[in-house]
């Protein structure tokens, strides 16, 4: 059985999401990139430059990893409404070499390079 690209990407996008919430569990994150309760960066007042430290490079992982999240489900939603595989700006065809490194692209190489968002 031969996959439509559409739904290679969905398979693999959805793949790609779901790591993305392993990982943010495994860092004490909620899919919307809150720490949960149970992360404990120490209490005692020597070591808190080292845990807000800590906490800071925590935080930008998690938020790394929740702006992954979003170009993921952006993409899932293009690929359900049709127009996966169109540049969200110019309306031009995102090239296969493109989707298939970076399958959440939602821009051409063109708009992509200008900045666009």
């Amino acid at each position: 059985m031969t996959l439509m690209p559409n739904e290679t990407a969905r398979i693999r996008l959805t793949e790609q999401r779901s790591d993305i919430v392993s990982q943010l569990a495994e860092l004490g994150a909620t899919e919307d990139g809150a720490l949960t309760d149970d992360m404990d960066f120490g209490g005692a007042f020597a070591d808190a430059a080292a845990a807000t430290a800590e906490r800071t490079e925590l935080l930008g992982i998690v938020d790394s990893l929740k702006q992954r999240l979003a170009e993921i489900d952006k993409a899932l939603l293009r690929i359900a409404e049709g127009t996966y595989g169109t540049c969200a700006n110019c309306g031009k065809e995102i090239g296969a070499a493109r989707l298939e490194h970076r399958p959440e692209s939602i821009h051409c190489v063109d708009c992509k390079a200008a900045n666009v968002s």
